[in-house]
């Protein structure tokens, strides 16, 4: 491992010290991963519709608050299934139609579910679209990291959060929009139209490049090099990502051979590269493969436990408590949320590159904890109070507006940036698909619980719950994260193996390299 490190060390031009960002940007690279982060649509879309549907589907079917909470958080369940899948799927055939199967998936649920006649009918739609999401939140963040140049990757990698939080304003505005037709076809309308995003998501998979990781793991290593010289700033940035990626796959980084006998090379490694990934993840971890895993999986835990997903589920019940009783005020409440996330992931996605991961994500938890405990007390002051408390209302709304705004400024972004970036290449579909796993079960877990929680804590209880969980999330993060701001995906794992004292290290020397200019 460490002549590993050194032999990418060496070719990347530098020797541990942070690397200088180049502040130039590639538009097509852009433009790929735009296009392709709009798979993430998909999975915004749902838990956005899913907050103002479940309120019609309960009048039309009668069903109780137990059922509720688990038409809401099984599609996180079922999701993991696409997860599990998606990752082995996508090393097969490939980034680009893992996200058509993605596609083919979630507009078939959104046909069933729009059909549905009865909870059972609408349960079994929810199964595919949970696939499809599944299949849609890994390929998304790791084509996207991939085709991304070290200068703009933080940015780009940020995209798939971005059109999560747009696809759940599209959400909130379909509810608004839809509120007003009779009970039993207004929410079959907000759920229906999700064939449109699909539909869509078929045709960016048409005319995007595959990943060039892909393509050299395949052997296709002129292929690989056209589009590398189409997604990076320069020819020798290409040439360098290439030589980095070969590394990373086990092909001498100067061999020039035809793509046959590259695809020799490549085939003949891959079986043996399956049978040890997993061995690498659990049984023999190396201590960056460790410190990689443990740091992946607690960011995708202390995502979703910290109940974001309760919060935009739930929020037209939460402004109900706050003392919000029209449906329409309600849905129109949401819009606002919708807008603040969107709002604020476009600003994380400017910062990313500039200030770097780990001052975003320790300012992102931290602003959290305090909104989530604010939140948790406005609540608790408004649940016991027999009169309306207006300070407390308005205190409750811009609390949860906080809360929402924090997230997406950080820790809603950083799990596709991060994760996508620090598994090593012949570790990342796994590694990303065992991330998204942890976190499509504690969602499912936070969802499918978060009625029952308030009812036993009382709502103030549970928001406090929460902020004390973020506030471990935010210790979690200040000793394991290191910062990976500008370095080429191949060169990240070396950043990793020992916890706290790496970050010191890292920061001597970003501080001697600023001294330096």
């Amino acid at each position: 491992m460490a002549d590993r490190k050194d032999e990418m060390s060496s070719i990347s031009g530098h020797s541990g010290l942070p690397p200088t960002i180049n502040p130039k940007q590639n538009k097509y690279a852009f433009v790929c991963a735009t296009m392709t982060s709009m798979a993430s649509v998909l999975l915004g879309y749902d838990v956005g519709v899913m907050s103002g549907a479940v309120i019609f589907i309960q009048k039309d079917f009668g069903i109780s608050d137990v059922k509720v909470e688990i038409l809401l958080g099984i599609i996180s369940l079922y999701s993991m299934v696409g997860a599990v899948v998606a990752g082995r799927t996508s090393d097969w055939i490939g980034r680009r139609y893992t996200m058509g199967l993605a596609a083919a998936f979630f507009f078939l649920g959104a046909v069933l579910m729009g059909l549905a006649t009865d909870y059972s009918f609408l349960m079994f739609g929810r199964f595919f679209a949970g696939v499809g999401i599944g299949f849609a939140g890994l390929i998304a963040s790791i084509y996207t990291a991939e085709i991304s140049p070290a200068a703009s990757r933080g940015c780009f990698t940020s995209f798939p959060e971005l059109f999560i939080n747009f696809g759940i304003l599209l959400g909130y505005v379909s509810n608004f929009a839809f509120s007003k037709l009779p009970t039993h076809l207004s929410w079959r309308f907000m759920l229906g139209i999700g064939v449109i995003p699909s539909a869509i998501l078929v045709i960016i998979v048409l005319i995007v490049p595959e990943s060039p990781s892909w393509l050299v793991m395949k052997g296709r290593i002129a292929e690989a090099k056209r589009v590398l010289e189409k997604t990076s700033v320069s020819i020798e940035e290409s040439q360098q990502r290439l030589a980095d990626i070969k590394i990373a796959i086990g092909i001498p980084p100067n061999f020039c051979g035809t793509d046959d006998v590259d695809a020799a090379i490549s085939v003949s490694n891959q079986s043996t590269r399956r049978e040890n990934v997993w061995k690498e993840l659990f049984l023999h971890p190396t201590p960056s493969v460790r410190h990689i895993l443990i740091a992946a999986i607690g960011l995708h835990f202390f995502q979703q436990a910290s109940g974001n997903d309760g919060v935009v589920l739930y929020s037209p019940r939460i402004f109900e408590k706050a003392g919000i009783t029209s449906s329409d005020h309600k849905l129109l409440a949401t819009v606002a949320v919708g807008i603040i996330k969107t709002t604020f992931i476009l600003v994380a996605t400017f910062l990313l590159d500039r200030i770097g991961r780990r001052p975003l994500i320790l300012i992102s938890v931290a602003g959290q904890t305090f909104s989530l405990a604010i939140l948790g007390f406005s609540l608790t002051i408004i649940n016991n109070s027999h009169v309306k408390v207006t300070w407390a209302i308005i205190l409750c709304i811009t609390m949860l507006l906080c809360d929402v705004s924090f997230f997406s400024l950080g820790l809603g972004p950083m799990t596709s940036v991060y994760t996508s970036e620090i598994f090593p290449l012949r570790l990342r579909a796994s590694g990303v698909s065992l991330a998204i796993i942890v976190n499509r079960v504690t969602s499912g877990v936070v969802t499918m619980t978060f009625l029952s929680l308030y009812h036993a804590l009382t709502i103030g209880g549970a928001f406090f719950l929460y902020a004390g969980i973020a506030a471990v999330g935010w210790l979690f993060f200040f000793v394991v994260f290191p910062e990976t701001r500008g370095h080429n995906l191949e060169d990240v794992e070396g950043l990793f193996g020992n916890f706290l004292w790496s970050l010191k290290k890292n920061k001597g020397r970003a501080m001697e390299v600023e001294l330096e200019g």
